[in-house]
């Protein structure tokens, strides 16, 4: 019997020069909107308002508008460490198949990095309570400990998002110019 891999991860060789793998796995960690979706069908994944009532406090469109951003920005990151982060991609109109000079993609991942680090870091308020996402005090109820066990295990990792993206940055950074000294260096030589 053989075994059929069905899923390789992506090959970063498309990049100017090697990307860590640490960098690569970081990239593909960040966080999903999967979460999240199934409060725009109005399930609410165990949580209660108060009185034991369901939690409809989301709506479809704030949903799918969250979900598409938090995607993108994902997506995004991922240029950090893959070939369409130094060379635009031919099909995009006006920078298609130029490359992209390094600080372009470096200071918008870094104060992105800083603002989802503000956004999604917990901040102790007093009383056991903390600012959650987005500066609303945390005080959600959950059905059971099941489900606040799920929805720790899923959302926790946001708060980590601000600072990988960071660190990809500066990774992203230091192999860029490692290949630009590398190519002047080379240039003086020949």
């Amino acid at each position: 019997m053989t075994m059929k891999i069905l899923h390789r991860p992506p090959s970063v060789s498309d990049t100017e020069r090697p990307v860590p793998r640490w960098a690569v796995r970081l990239a593909y960690a960040l966080p999903s909107c999967l979460w999240r979706l199934p409060f725009a069908l109005h399930f609410e994944m165990g949580q209660l308002q108060e009185g034991g009532m369901p939690a409809y406090w989301v709506s479809i469109p704030y949903v799918l508008g969250l979900s598409v951003l938090t995607e993108s920005t994902a997506i995004m990151t991922i240029g950090l460490v893959r070939g369409w982060g130094e060379v635009a991609p031919a099909w995009m109109p006006v920078i298609g198949g130029r490359r992209v000079r390094p600080m372009a993609a470096v200071v918008p991942a870094v104060i992105g990095g800083l603002i989802l680090t503000a956004v999604f870091t917990a901040v102790p308020i007093g009383g056991g309570r903390h600012l959650g996402l987005f500066g609303v005090a945390e005080s959600v109820e959950y059905a059971n400990g099941a489900w606040e066990a799920l929805a720790t295990v899923c959302v926790t990792p946001v708060a980590a998002w601000g600072p990988i993206t960071i660190v990809l940055a500066v990774a992203y950074y230091r192999r860029r110019a490692a290949g630009a000294g590398a190519a002047a260096g080379a240039a003086v030589v020949g």
